[in-house]
């Protein structure tokens, strides 16, 4: 019984040394803050929004083992659509050495973006990044800037499929995820 207990708080012990060692994924941007409002260079530019439409630089650091791709996605989930949220960006299957996105990167040419990668259409039906613009008078809208991390190369899902159906995809399959949320309103 006292060897077992020792061998317990022995794997305990090492477990959470291991443990703090450790660092987590993480997300950050020098264009968007935590609880923040988004600057216009980064709001769309159309449907009544006057931005320029940039996606904003983002970078990350420390994925988990076994990561062998990346998706970003943009989605609002305060957007007045039932419950489903608005999608804003899908970019997938950036290549797991790919640490960063450069401002402007989710032009819809896609030019910037690392490659192998692609973008989806997003909730606006275009293709590439579609920055905030919720209805006027609505109040300020939460827009949540995610990376996942992906045990895939390649992420299985067609250009026609609906971004639900891309979401859900990415959430059920992800090593991890890292969020910045800020927000904007009109």
């Amino acid at each position: 019984m006292k060897r077992g207990l020792f061998l317990l708080g022995f794997v305990s012990l090492f477990a959470a040394q291991a443990s703090e060692g450790a660092q987590a994924f993480d997300l950050k941007s020098p264009d968007i803050s935590p609880g923040q409002t988004i600057a216009s260079a980064f709001i769309y530019n159309s449907s009544g929004c006057t931005g320029q439409n940039l996606s904003p630089a983002l970078e990350w650091s420390d994925p988990p083992a076994g990561t062998k791709s990346f998706a970003v996605l943009v989605h609002d989930p305060d957007a007045p659509t039932g419950g489903a949220g608005f999608w804003h960006w899908l970019a997938i299957d950036i290549p797991a050495t790919v640490r960063s996105l450069p401002r402007g990167a989710g032009s819809a040419d896609g030019k910037a973006m690392p490659a192998g990668s692609k973008q989806l259409e997003t909730d606006f039906g275009e293709v590439g990044y579609g920055g905030p613009c919720p209805p006027k008078g609505h109040g300020p809208h939460r827009y949540v800037f995610t990376v996942y991390a992906l045990p895939v190369e390649k992420l299985d899902v067609k250009p026609t499929d609906r971004t639900a159906i891309v979401g859900f995809t990415i959430n059920q399959s992800a090593l991890a995820k890292a969020s910045i949320t800020a927000t904007f309103g009109r």
